[in-house]
């Protein structure tokens, strides 16, 4: 894990939170880091990181939703950099709802993002990983791909479809010689927990206390996590759902990223 040297990444969801996380723990290890998000602000400011630790990097503003535009980003990922050796199927929305209130189309929103951009992302960049004979793809899902949570519904059912997605992949892709992989985290200090949940020191406490460890995890313990499944030091590992949660789901109880 201490060098990425001579790798190209390609990370969705890099504006801010995890995947910022994740692109400059990258940079920092000699990768080459092809990031995209919707918010172009946010994009600009981890490309600002990346280019102050000397990082080769490209970003393009992409919604992942838009299969298209997937499909358009992985091809200029390959025509800028000559290959792609990682892809992490990062970008993430929360809404809370129950399914009976909730309507339909903030149900499709939803999934569009979390479920069906990580499909997205996943048939856009086989074919390059597929040519190269090797790689790896690391999904995000969360330990509410794993639980159920009430008023979390949506959230929930996408979250759950990335696990699936993630082991049938796995399996699928083996013979090619990629690894599918994906994390399930708790509670994360992002600027998408502090929207969702809300931003005040109380709210805030509470979601620490959520832990055994007493804390929400911070980006960059996510990011080293998904550095293991795609270092050479994972080379055995395929078709997992590694649960990073300071313990929140060794017992009963609940919580979320």
């Amino acid at each position: 894990m201490k060098t990425f040297s001579g790798r190209v990444a390609a990370i969705t969801g890099a504006g801010s939170g995890i995947g910022r996380a994740l692109a400059t723990e990258l940079g920092r290890r000699g990768s080459e880091v092809a990031v995209s998000d919707v918010d172009p602000t946010g994009l600009a400011g981890t490309v600002a990181l990346l280019e102050q630790l000397g990082a080769t990097v490209t970003s393009h503003v992409v919604d992942v939703a838009d299969r298209s535009a997937v499909a358009s980003w992985a091809d200029k990922v390959v025509a800028d950099h000559g290959r792609v050796n990682l892809v992490v199927n990062n970008a993430g929305v929360a809404l809370g709802a129950n399914v009976e209130s909730m309507s339909y189309e903030d149900f499709e929103w939803l999934m569009g993002i979390n479920f069906w951009g990580v499909v997205h992302g996943t048939k856009a960049f086989l074919p390059h990983l597929r040519a190269a004979g090797e790689g790896h793809i690391v999904n995000l899902s969360s330990v509410f791909g794993l639980i159920g949570i009430p008023s979390q519904s949506a959230y929930n059912a996408a979250k759950h479809g990335v696990v699936g997605i993630t082991r049938t992949a796995a399996l699928e892709f083996a013979p090619a010689g990629v690894r599918v992989n994906c994390i399930c985290p708790g509670i994360v200090d992002t600027p998408l927990v502090a929207n969702a949940f809300g931003k005040t020191e109380k709210i805030r406490e509470t979601l620490h206390r959520a832990h055994p460890l007493g804390r929400m995890a911070k980006p960059e313990e996510i990011a080293r996590c998904v550095l293991f499944l795609a270092s050479d030091d994972a080379s055995f590992v395929t078709g997992h759902a590694l649960v990073v949660d300071g313990g929140l789901c060794a017992g009963a109880g609940g919580g979320g990223n």
